[in-house]
This record gives C-alpha cells, sequence and structure tokens, in this order.
C-alpha cells in the first residue's frame, strides 16, 4: 500500500535537516500546544467560513479573502509563518502523540506550500462544491449559519455582502484562465447553468436565501421581524441574485464557448503533475496513478466475483450482466417518493443504535439528524454525504441523502451508505475527532481524505458483523457499495491519467456498478470536477483492513475489537503512514500487557 519508509517521516525530516543544524529549542508539550494554539487562531480568523463550519461563532459576520490573490497570499503567508516558528524547536523530547501532532502540522503547511504551485484558482466554480452552492447552502438557514438571535441574522447580512465581490473576482479569474488554456470542461459548465438559475431568482418566495426570514424566532420582536425582512429582500435582490445571474451569464455565454471538450486535469498545461500531487494529496501515499489504476481493476475484479455468490443468493438466474441490467432497471429495487427514501433511513437508525456499542467503546456525545440533500444542488449531489454539527451539539450533524428522481434511488444500498455517512461512519470519526480534547484543535478539527473515506467505507464492512446484511439484497448493496469505490480508482485516474472520456468513464461504471445512468453520469462528473478525491476511499479502506489483519495475527485470541476501533479513532484523522505507526505502537503496547 505505501512506501517501506514511511512518507510523512521522509519528507518532514529531510525538508527539516538544514534547519536541525542549527541551535533548537527542545520542545514540551506545553510549548507546542501554545504554537498550535496559535496556529489554529490565525487560521480561523484569515478562514471566517470554516471558522463557522467548525461551530466556532467569533467570525460569523466575516466573508474573508475576496480575490484569490488575497487568499493566495494569506494562505502561503500562514503556512510559511508556522513552518519557520516550528522549525525552531528540536522535536525529539516529545511524547508519541504530541510528535505526531508536531509532525502533522508541518506536514500539512508543506502540502499546502506544494498546492500553491497550481493554478486551482483559475477554475473557482464547479457543479460540485462551488462558492455559489456554500453561499446558498449557509443563507438557506438550514446548515453551518446560525439563525437564532438577531445578531445571527445581522451577521449573515454582513458576511454575504462579500459574496458579489467575490463573483467578480471569480469572473476576472476565468477569464485568465480562457487566455491560458485552463478551463472547466463544457460538460461540467453545463451542470452549472441550472444552478446559477435556481439562486439567481428575484422571486422572494422562491429564493433559497429568504429561507431565515420564513421562520423567525418567536422571540423576535414585530419590529425586528420587519427589519430583517426587508434588509433579507433587498440583499437578495440587490446582491445576492445579481451576482449570481452575472456569473450565470458569464459562464453561458463566454465561458461554456471557451470550454473544452477533454475530460481530465491530464489535459491541461502541467496536469500531469497535478493529477499526481492531488493523487499523493488524496491518498496521503507516494502511489502514483498508475498503480492506483491497477488497484482498482484487481479490486473490481474480486469484487465481480463476490457478485457471482450475491446473485446466486438471491436467486437470480442468468449471467453478472444480466444481473447488472435487473439491479439498474427493476422498479421493484427502487423507490418510489422522497418520503419513501427518509422513512427507510429512518427506521434504519434504531436498528444500527441498538448494535453499534459491540463494535465500538466510545460513543460519540454529538446528534445528528437524517436530510434530504437541497433542491437547489440535488442534481450533482452524491447519493449520501454527511456534514458534522457543533462540539457543543447546538448544530448537529446532518445525514444528506439525495432525493432527485426517487424513481431512480435503489432501495439495497440504504444500509450501506446509512452505516458509511452517519453511523459507525463518518459521524462517529468526525464527532469523535472533535470531542477529544485533549488533542490539538487543528487535529480535532482537521481532515486527512484517506483516512475520514476509508473509514467511512471500512464502516460499511462492519455492519456485516452487527447483522445489517442478512437481507441478503443488503449484502447486494454493500457489494455495490464497495465495487462503486474500486472503479472510482480506475476511472478517477483513467480520466485524468490516461485520457479517457467522459462517455468512457460512464461506460466503465455502467459495466461495473449496478447503479442506472442517472448516478453514472452524476458520479463521473463528480470525479471530474474534483480531481484525485475519488481515489481516497479504497485506499484508505485497504490500509484500515490491513492494519485489522495485522493486529489480530499478531494479539490472537487478546485482540479486542472495541480497543483497536478506539485506537484508530483516538489521533483524529492522520496520514496513512502515522496511523499504521500508531496501530503498531498499540499493538506493542497490547503485547506487553
Amino acid at each position: 500500500m505505501t512506501r517501506s519508509l514511511p512518507l510523512l517521516l521522509c519528507t518532514l525530516l529531510c525538508a527539516a535537516l538544514p534547519a536541525f543544524a542549527q541551535a533548537k529549542t527542545p520542545a514540551t508539550p506545553e510549548k507546542m500546544n501554545q504554537l498550535y494554539a496559535d496556529y489554529w487562531e490565525d487560521y480561523l480568523r484569515e478562514n471566517p467560513i470554516a471558522a463557522t463550519y467548525n461551530g466556532d461563532q467569533r467570525y460569523n459576520n466575516r466573508f474573508g479573502a475576496v480575490t484569490s490573490a488575497e487568499e493566495r497570499a494569506q494562505t502561503r503567508a500562514l503556512a510559511e509563518k508556522y513552518l519557520a516558528r516550528s522549525a525552531e524547536f528540536d522535536p525529539t523530547p516529545l511524547p508519541p502523540e504530541d510528535r505526531i501532532s508536531y509532525d502533522l502540522l508541518r506536514y500539512r503547511l508543506q502540502q499546502v506550500l506544494d498546492g500553491l504551485r497550481f493554478p486551482t484558482d483559475l477554475i473557482p466554480v464547479d457543479q460540485f462544491s462551488g462558492l455559489h452552492l456554500t453561499m446558498a447552502q449557509l443563507g438557506s438557514g438550514t446548515s453551518a449559519q446560525p439563525f437564532q438571535t438577531v445578531q445571527d441574522y445581522d451577521n449573515w447580512l454582513q458576511r454575504a455582502a462579500g459574496y458579489a465581490p467575490a463573483v467578480d473576482a471569480m469572473i476576472a479569474d476565468m477569464r485568465k484562465g480562457i487566455s491560458q488554456g485552463i478551463v472547466m470542461p463544457k460538460a461540467l459548465i453545463r451542470r452549472v447553468l441550472p444552478q446559477l438559475e435556481s439562486v439567481g431568482t428575484d422571486d422572494l418566495a422562491a429564493s433559497t436565501y429568504m429561507g431565515p426570514v420564513k421562520k423567525f424566532p418567536s422571540s423576535f420582536s414585530a419590529a425586528d421581524k420587519e427589519r430583517l425582512s426587508a434588509a433579507y429582500g433587498k440583499l437578495v435582490r440587490e446582491q445576492l441574485a445579481p451576482a449570481n445571474r452575472k456569473l450565470l451569464a458569464f459562464m453561458r455565454d463566454t465561458y461554456l464557448p471557451a470550454g473544452r471538450d477533454t475530460a481530465g486535469i491530464g489535459a491541461l498545461p502541467g496536469g500531469q503533475e497535478w493529477y499526481a500531487f492531488l493523487a499523493r494529496r488524496s491518498t496521503t501515499t507516494e502511489l502514483t496513478p498508475a498503480e492506483i489504476h491497477d488497484i482498482g481493476l484487481r479490486e473490481v475484479a474480486r469484487i465481480r466475483a463476490q457478485f457471482e455468490e450475491a446473485k446466486t443468493r438471491v436467486g437470480f438466474k442468468g449471467t453478472l450482466k444480466e444481473f447488472f441490467d435487473y439491479l439498474n432497471t427493476a422498479p421493484e429495487l427502487r423507490f418510489k417518493s422522497r418520503e419513501e427514501i427518509q422513512a427507510a433511513y429512518e427506521a434504519l437508525r434504531p436498528r444500527v443504535e441498538a448494535k453499534v456499542d459491540l463494535l465500538f467503546a466510545r460513543l460519540p456525545k454529538a446528534p445528528f439528524e437524517i436530510r434530504p440533500v437541497e433542491a437547489f444542488r440535488e442534481v450533482s449531489a452524491a447519493p449520501a454525504s454527511y456534514q458534522r454539527g457543533t462540539v457543543d451539539g447546538t448544530r448537529p450533524g446532518v445525514f444528506y441523502f439525495n432525493a432527485y428522481k426517487p424513481e431512480t434511488r435503489t432501495r439495497f444500498t440504504t444500509n450501506a451508505f446509512f452505516l458509511h455517512e452517519a453511523i459507525p461512519g463518518h459521524h462517529f470519526e468526525r464527532s469523535l475527532a472533535q470531542e477529544t480534547t485533549g488533542l490539538p484543535a487543528f487535529r480535532r478539527f482537521g481532515n486527512s481524505t484517506a483516512f475520514s473515506e476509508g473509514w467511512g467505507l471500512y464502516s460499511e464492512m462492519l455492519g456485516q458483523e452487527i447483522g445489517m446484511y442478512d437481507d441478503p439484497w443488503q449484502w447486494v448493496g454493500r457489494l455495490t457499495a464497495e465495487i462503486w469505490r474500486g472503479v472510482r480508482l480506475v476511472v478517477d485516474t483513467g480520466i485524468h491519467a490516461k485520457g479517457w472520456t467522459r462517455e468512457q468513464a460512464i461506460a466503465y461504471f455502467r459495466d461495473n456498478v449496478p447503479q442506472d445512468e442517472v448516478t453514472a453520469v452524476q458520479e463521473v462528473e463528480r470525479y471530474i470536477a474534483v480531481p484525485g478525491q475519488a481515489l481516497s476511499y479504497k485506499i484508505g479502506e485497504l490500509k484500515l483492513r490491513e492494519l485489522r489483519a495485522r493486529a489480530e495475527a499478531a494479539l490472537g485470541p487478546a485482540f479486542d475489537l472495541r480497543a483497536f476501533h478506539n485506537e484508530v479513532l483516538s489521533h483524529g484523522a492522520v496520514p496513512l503512514d502515522v496511523l499504521d505507526a500508531a496501530v503498531n505502537r498499540w499493538i506493542a503496547a497490547r503485547k506487553k500487557g
């Protein structure tokens, strides 16, 4: 999976050698924790929207950097500042967990600087995670931006004022991208247009931004309600909607004609190097795109063999292709309404909660809710996703399911999706991390995609151990979800490193994942929009399986699954090499007894 010499230690120690030649201040946990706290304060101050998502309410009225030049300058200065400050210390005396913090901060800061070598600022919009979607979610009143007090409502008025200037800056960046041949594929541009039409409406009754004024807290005075209703209507009509229409007109009339017909980032100037970096960042390994592609091919072949057994188990007579065709089309395997999907997930919750303590000694305190994806983004959203809540529980986590065209949504994948996104998947992983007060904040709220998504996919497998796949159709769904992630390795690298077309990728997806064309198109266009991210799931899950097998073999009857899961989730989201070393230390300690 990873190289014999841990990537993290190699990267950090080699980079640090010149600095370590100078006299160093011996690091202590107290001194380093102060440095981490200083870093986190600076980070949140410069990234106020991220602070809001993390539950820090101090900057809810701020938008942050408006232009990409300002944002990149701030990002560079912050990384360079704390790389220099941390290099003043000799980390040798630190205990193991504190040494992880030291190495991890330097690793992430160096990765930030490495990423600035690539022109991500010239492609600032996509259908999957663009600013137009983030602002619509925040302004809807159903996401991270709080709307509980009059000050909360005024905070949004101040923050949202930064959106129109940011749109102007994004348009300027895209014009620069056109001049350099660094543009989005036309297929993705077309996906953004209806999103902008939706959030660009002047009809206040239909505007998602007017959500908060439709549900004022009962404590608000009539005068406050009247003032805020007028202010929000003015904000929509004079700033937010016109900005979205301006972006829509530019993308439709100027950007779309200049868009590219190729799909992969590898087709852009410097794109192969860019994608190799994204693959390393996403997987936290040194695996090349070619190696990842081959891993994907092997995983797809392995899981297809399991599908052969699964179709026999459900009594299907026919070839595997015929079985996939049936899974892709059978109405009886699909939902009939949005309400039916909601009910299916709500029914799963108590079943999993009743058994999850068999797998975990520590459970998160944070609550979570089950909601459909908002209408303005459901056409391009993932089938399921998770947004974590706040540490104090005032904002619950959210398990989102996509109810777009419910007749295309499969009944047999509900268990796997719930286990991945909710419990014991991302809700456990992210809630437990931020509830681990002994870790620095940058670790409690930080992310490592390979760890996080690897844990989500590993959690799908855990369902087998608590009876969540006793229904053979749900086992088919489990295999569907797993082969889906194996296919991602093949398709993502195929698109971005091997020059696959969008249509070629969709065809491969449909040949190997029992999902309909709507889902296949959504997924492939997601991989095109966010190169490399899709690699994290399977690579991370394979590492977690490897570590569990290693621990089981080393400890034999003394292996405790609940203790193993506690160890894995006790460090926050870390690179895979860091997790590998931590599990090795845990195994050695358990052997000593």
